[in-house]
């Protein structure tokens, strides 16, 4: 029997791949077109290189962080990702994993649990919108999540409805009905575990959307919400101090990637911003995020909270994200694979991997806390920083 546990993220991807039926696993594959920022997003983190020291290490090291005002066990939080189905608990499980290891849940507005499933499991729920909808709409989304117990909002807004992959697209049915569950039988057959999981849970994949419903109506399928989010108007940085108002609390505007755009985003009352490119699924030959995170740390992060979200896989990559300026970083697939691999416990591994990588990365540059971090404990190539914006 296979050990449940594992010990790398890496681990976790290729147990996830071996589980999960193949449209299932590629839905979850970063990237659009060629793929070039998907590999930026982790190829630049091997760019960056440490300076240790040797001695005068400090036998007990501080993690703990906040963000939005809320207390974090270690600078990393879970980043929203849509319609979860690899595990029949989806986000549910994220949530409570998330808890349990002291870490705030960013929830998305396309996820397949309802805000309030989702609060109830971690009352760190920060909830995610897209700008789908008239503002009464958002409002009235808005207004769910609040009352529903969420901390803050994030707002993300660096979507350009790409289409195409090089390397292909899954097929992903509409609804999980009878024609789309013989079709895929096979795949299912194929992956007997994956489906006595849902067997267990009395209940099949779920590609709606509970966060987008509206009140005396169902629950619109993913297709269905994302047909209307593309037939929305785009916003402008004036719905968006618009929305900050509304909420009136902590709000992040999650993508920005370029100095000028953090600027307007301060001018527009933000709490944060997460340097972000939507994970490499959005305008493919934009670079990582660690690349242009230094630049817009220098410019803002004194006047907001900067977060980093893209290509992390360890503990390492969240400590240079810290060097650079970040107060904290988000993962999606990192955490996606641990929920396919073992379910909640798998979130809960992928969790404890980057606490001790954290931890392993602060003792070697020889800090007491994560705060201490600084570009010189970095090695930085001339042409490794993006100044977008400038």
């Amino acid at each position: 029997m296979v050990n449940p546990w594992f010990e790398t993220v890496a681990e976790a991807q290729r147990r996830a791949k071996k589980h999960l039926p193949r449209p299932v696993y590629m839905a979850l594959v970063a990237g659009s077109e060629k793929g070039l920022t998907t590999s930026d997003n982790m190829n630049a983190f091997s760019e960056l290189g440490f300076a240790p020291h040797v001695a005068g290490l400090k036998d007990e090291r501080e993690l703990a962080t906040e963000v939005m005002g809320q207390p974090l066990s270690m600078p990393v939080m879970i980043s929203p990702t849509g319609v979860q189905a690899v595990h029949p608990d989806g986000e549910v499980a994220v949530a409570r994993a998330a808890a349990n290891r002291g870490v705030a849940m960013g929830l998305s507005s396309f996820a397949s649990k309802s805000i309030e499933e989702v609060a109830d499991a971690n009352p760190q729920t920060f909830f995610q919108m897209y700008w789908v909808g008239d503002r009464d709409t958002l409002v009235e989304r808005m207004e769910r999540a609040r009352a529903a117990g969420a901390k803050g909002l994030i707002m993300t807004l660096d979507w350009s409805f790409s289409m195409g992959r090089d390397w292909g697209s899954p097929e992903i049915p509409e609804k999980m009905d009878f024609t789309a569950m013989r079709k895929n039988a096979l795949q299912g057959a194929l992956h007997p575990k994956w489906l006595l999981q849902y067997a267990k849970s009395g209940s099949i994949p779920d590609l709606t959307t509970p966060n987008l419903k509206k009140p005396g109506q169902p629950a619109p399928t993913f297709f269905g919400a994302y047909g209307e989010w593309m037939g929305t108007p785009l916003p402008t940085w004036e719905d968006v101090a618009w929305l900050r108002e509304q909420w009136g609390e902590n709000f992040m505007l999650k993508g920005v990637m370029r100095v000028d755009d953090a600027k307007r985003a301060v001018d527009a009352g933000v709490t944060a911003i997460s340097v972000s490119n939507h994970g490499g699924n959005n305008l493919d030959g934009t670079p990582g995020p660690i690349r242009a995170l230094g630049p817009i740390a220098d410019a803002v992060g004194d006047q907001v909270e900067v977060v980093m979200d893209g290509g992390v896989r360890r503990g390492g990559d969240v400590v240079k994200a810290l060097a650079l300026g970040a107060k904290a970083v988000m993962i999606g697939r990192a955490y996606l694979w641990g929920l396919a691999a073992n379910g909640q416990a798998g979130v809960e591994n992928v969790l404890d991997i980057m606490r001790s990588g954290i931890d392993s990365a602060v003792l070697g540059l020889g800090h007491k806390s994560v705060h201490d971090l600084s570009r010189e404990d970095l090695i930085i190539a001339e042409d490794f920083v993006r100044k977008l914006g400038v």
